[in-house]
């Protein structure tokens, strides 16, 4: 049974978790407390890949835990890897009881049976918030391309723009700050070449928010290529180099690119428009495993027809676009007779906006 001191402790672990947001990619973030007769021995939290795992950090702060309960966000891990299996190091410290937020959905998984056959008390809680910690990273270990978030922002009446070719800010602060704390967290940012033509956008977090994973922006891109004096390819510390998704069959265009970005050229030698899948395999194979896309409304309509968006952030903001010139949020001829639905798990003010958040199904 999970008490409410179990759950209050686990709010602890997810706490914790939530500090290595950004830097454990590939890995997941992850918690842990160690706690006996009610008090705190040690906690931890999953740095980075590679570095030990929450549960071993928690466990070493501890010292001597014999007897005691480990709070932890995510089923300890089975193998070994570039460190030990987690669940020896339970079995090592003489922990008696072990209370998780969410089972792993990946090849990692089984470290609850594990623990149980060898005597220990495993109480499994199934937190949603547990869940959302992780989703990223399920998300893309069961996949074999790059797990996509998609923000969109639009007016009331369903338009990013008066007209075209004209930028504005449609949002407040708060939503901006939220849109922050989404870049920190995924692996890269993605927007299109309309986007960059039009915004001209630096794509970092502001004010600087370090982490230990450099960050990434990305340039999806059709026939032609930006120019290359735009911000987004200037050198920032933390930032990687620039990363410019290009049709293979399209080189000779791009080449003006090549000193100031990376460029990742994707499809067959003779393809002339970006596969989307095929790119956002080419950025997992890049070692990007989670991209927030912040693309207009061509890049977002042809994500959400071709099934590449994993979790959509839908924000609208409390003002009226409509005229003969307006842009809408989603261009018009993407989507042919297919039809989804979006699930929504979330809803949030921020500010004077209005957040909506889920993923889509088909219907």
């Amino acid at each position: 049974m999970i008490s409410r001191l179990d759950r209050l402790f686990l709010e602890r672990a997810y706490e914790l978790a939530r500090r290595g947001t950004g830097n454990t990619s590939p890995n997941p973030p992850v918690g842990a407390v160690v706690v006996r007769d009610g008090c705190v021995l040690g906690e931890g939290y999953h740095h980075r890949a590679g570095l030990a795992h929450a549960e071993v950090n928690a466990l070493a702060q501890a010292g001597d835990a014999r007897g005691a309960t480990l709070y932890v966000t995510l089923e300890p891990c089975t193998l070994l890897g570039r460190t030990p299996a987690c669940v020896q190091a339970v079995l090592d410290a003489g922990v008696a009881r072990v209370v998780v937020g969410t089972i792993d959905p990946t090849r990692n998984g089984g470290g609850a049976a594990l623990l149980r056959a060898r005597g220990l008390d495993v109480e499994i809680s199934s937190d949603e918030t547990a869940s959302a910690i992780v989703e990223t990273f399920a998300r893309s270990m069961g996949s074999d391309r790059a797990y996509v978030a998609l923000k969109m922002a639009m007016s009331l009446d369903g338009y990013v723009t008066s007209r075209p070719g004209v930028a504005q800010w449609l949002t407040c602060e708060e939503e901006r700050l939220f849109v922050r704390g989404l870049r920190v967290a995924l692996d890269a940012v993605m927007v299109g070449a309309g986007t960059v033509r039009v915004d001209d956008p630096q794509l970092t977090v502001r004010p600087p928010s370090t982490r230990l994973r450099e960050y990434v922006r990305v340039i999806a891109c059709e026939r032609d290529a930006v120019p290359p004096d735009r911000r987004i390819f200037a050198d920032v510390a933390g930032y990687a180099r620039t990363i410019v998704l290009a049709p293979a069959g399209t080189r000779d265009r791009f080449a003006q690119l090549e000193d100031v970005a990376e460029i990742l050229y994707v499809g067959g030698a003779e393809s002339i428009e970006l596969d989307l899948a095929a790119a956002l395999r080419a950025l997992r194979s890049h070692g990007i495993f989670s991209v927030l896309c912040e693309g207009g409304p061509t890049l977002a309509a042809r994500l959400i027809a071709q099934g590449l968006v994993d979790r959509l952030y839908w924000v609208i903001a409390p003002v009226i676009l409509r005229s003969d010139a307006a842009v809408p949020v989603l261009a018009s001829g993407a989507f042919g007779g297919m039809r989804r639905a979006l699930r929504f798990d979330r809803f949030e003010r921020l500010g004077s906006d209005a957040l909506l958040s889920g993923s889509f199904a088909d219907v």
